[in-house]
């Protein structure tokens, strides 16, 4: 489903400066038309399959739905794509249509470092500039992350305004995009912001649904009963979403970070929360954490799930009800993690372990013959001084002061 004007009911919409406002509709144009450019699909394919690894598989849980003894569960395993999650598709897509508009340099934000990561490697890749702005906190508890697009060549700027998270990184990459816009291209990574970028986004992502539909077609022979995905700003839900959006038999189901409490700064519950309401932030409208001057502090273990706002359509989606949105709290990701690395031999990404929780939790009220689709939309490893310090913080802490002592033992020499 496509805006209509930019906007999904009444979410959407484009709300920027004057100076925006003419690079936005060049975007929109460009985009309009090389998606329907043989040239340019034939690039994007060869890229999909030659650099990102698509197709991803599409993998049955059989040790996880034993042990739960419900619905069968199913993985599609987007953290199997160079990079390590689905991020990299919508940056391929961008950074393609970036460079066909003359564009040689790339912003980007990033919360969790996954969006950072992909715009980093795809630029390296076409030989664009990039510049990546991280909330101060998020780039703390996500530095591998910041190591790996360092080692891509991106500059990684932190941001020391607001919360120092992801939603202070959107707001600082609008400010410098608006100081150069000639050279310049911003490469937002979730399904939000002025139009077109949500359907730019929910475009580049959606072949995450048509891969699923696809591959679940070939071996099951119809529909999955249900999918779920984890949302933050939305762009691996929508991914997922879009393909199936007109089939009205298949449950959707949209799992929130519930962070460690129901206060104001304890979560990042946006549709399945009391605290949320409808402004225009940040150049478009949608449902916010917001006090109605600013946006309020949200919390999650995992630092890609606790954006104050969320993608109009999926907001639309919401409120329509063709999406249920439900949460996961912060030691329920971390279970989930333990578990299916227990009974799949996979480490999913904190993100995607919210939505693996509530698969854990649904399951075992189900019929057996019901079929349920997660979205794994990201692998564990960059989460691992977040993870470590949750399960085993002792032994962690050790190891870490043990490697202190011996890199300044080894410096010293």
């Amino acid at each position: 489903m496509k805006s209509k004007n930019g906007y999904f009911g009444q979410y959407g919409g484009a709300f920027v400066s004057q100076s925006l406002s003419p690079l936005l509709q060049e975007i929109e144009s460009n985009f309009k038309a090389y998606i329907q450019d043989d040239d340019f699909k034939n690039e994007l394919e060869c890229i999909q399959k030659n650099f990102i690894g698509r197709p991803t598989p599409l993998l049955y849980a059989e040790n996880l739905t034993k042990h739960l003894n419900g619905a069968k569960i199913y993985f599609k395993l987007e953290c199997l794509t160079n990079t390590g999650a689905h991020k990299i598709n919508n940056a391929v897509g961008q950074a393609l249509l970036a460079k066909r508009m003359g564009k040689k340099r790339i912003i980007a934000e990033t919360g969790a470092g996954q969006h950072g990561i992909a715009t980093a490697c795809i630029c390296a890749r076409l030989g664009l500039d990039c510049e990546i702005y991280m909330g101060r906190i998020d780039m703390e508890r996500q530095r591998p992350n910041v190591f790996w697009m360092e080692m891509f060549g991106a500059k990684v700027i932190p941001v020391d305004k607001g919360t120092k998270t992801l939603t202070d990184a959107v707001d600082e990459a609008f400010r410098v995009w608006e100081t150069r816009t000639e050279d310049t291209y911003y490469l937002i990574g979730s399904a939000l912001g002025p139009a077109p970028y949500p359907d730019m986004v929910r475009e580049f992502q959606s072949i995450i649904g048509k891969e699923v539909k696809s591959q679940f077609l070939e071996r099951e022979h119809s529909l999955p009963d249900i999918i779920i995905a984890c949302v933050g700003g939305g762009s691996n839900s929508i991914g997922v979403f879009a393909e199936f959006l007109n089939d009205s038999e298949v449950e959707l189901i949209g799992v929130e970070a519930g962070g460690n409490g129901e206060h104001i700064g304890e979560h990042s519950l946006r549709m399945s929360g009391k605290d949320a309401s409808v402004g225009c932030i940040q150049g478009y409208k949608s449902f916010f954490l917001h006090d109605g001057d600013s946006l309020l502090p949200t919390h999650s273990i995992s630092a890609g799930l606790d954006y104050a706002g969320i993608g109009p359509q999926l907001a639309f989606l919401g409120e329509t009800g063709r999406i249920k949105f439900t949460k996961a709290m912060d030691n329920e990701a971390i279970n989930a993690i333990k578990l299916t690395a227990k009974c799949e031999g996979i480490v999913p990404a904190l993100e995607s372990s919210h939505a693996i929780a509530e698969a854990i939790r649904i399951a075992p009220t189900l019929d057996p013959a019901k079929r349920i689709v997660v979205n794994i939309s990201g692998r564990g490893d960059k989460d691992i001084f977040i993870t470590s310090k949750a399960i085993a913080s002792e032994e962690w802490s050790e190891f870490l002061s043990e490697e202190i002592n011996r890199i300044n033992t080894q410096n010293a020499v």
